[in-house]
């Protein structure tokens, strides 16, 4: 006689949840390889890399967010710092524990100058992703702005632990470190 609809309905649904949990499942773990590829590259291949990374961390699953996102993205891009920030709040809201929303606003706020909304947006994204090499740079560039050399030595420390070759952190550490370890005499 055949499965009727009603039926048809729960069972279609559940196979969906599982296949959506199946595919975080392996996005989750393709990050956690391209991490660990990371770790170990070095030169072009550690860029490869963490550009990888970045688009994995870009997708957000859900068209609206990844329009906002691209929105917010083309804004910076044209230096309307405000409007960046609006289409980035709007994203945060719709899509509140997809990282790069939090990220992204954390750097429109950078630009227009407002470091604890950025530090709060920061807070929420490694919330979200630990390991996002990102945004600790973002929070050592903050804490070396408001002179906190020793924090930002310290946060530059755990982006080189998670990505050794990022072009900006050998330099901040080399230039932090008279500061925060004193110079030899």
């Amino acid at each position: 006689m055949g499965i009727k609809r009603k039926y048809l309905k729960p069972v279609v649904a559940a196979a969906l949840m599982s296949l959506a949990a199946v595919s975080a499942a392996s996005a989750d773990d393709k990050v956690d390889l391209l991490l660990d590829e990371l770790r170990s590259a070095d030169g072009a291949a550690a860029e490869r890399i963490a550009e990888q990374l970045r688009r994995e961390w870009d997708k957000s699953g859900s068209a609206s967010a990844d329009l906002l996102l691209s929105r917010g993205r083309k804004a910076m891009a044209a230096g309307e710092i405000d409007a960046a920030i609006e289409h980035f709040t709007a994203l945060t809201d719709h899509a509140p524990e997809f990282s790069e929303g939090w990220v992204d606003r954390a750097g429109a706020y950078l630009h227009a100058g407002l470091y604890g909304p950025a530090l709060s947006d920061l807070e929420r994204a490694l919330v979200l992703n630990p390991n996002h090499f990102e945004a600790i740079n973002g929070l050592a560039v903050i804490l070396e702005t408001i002179n906190r050399p020793v924090d930002a030595y310290e946060a530059y420390l755990l982006v080189k632990a998670i990505h050794p070759n990022h072009p900006d952190v050998t330099e901040a550490l080399k230039r932090l470190e008279p500061v925060v370890k004193g110079q030899k005499l």
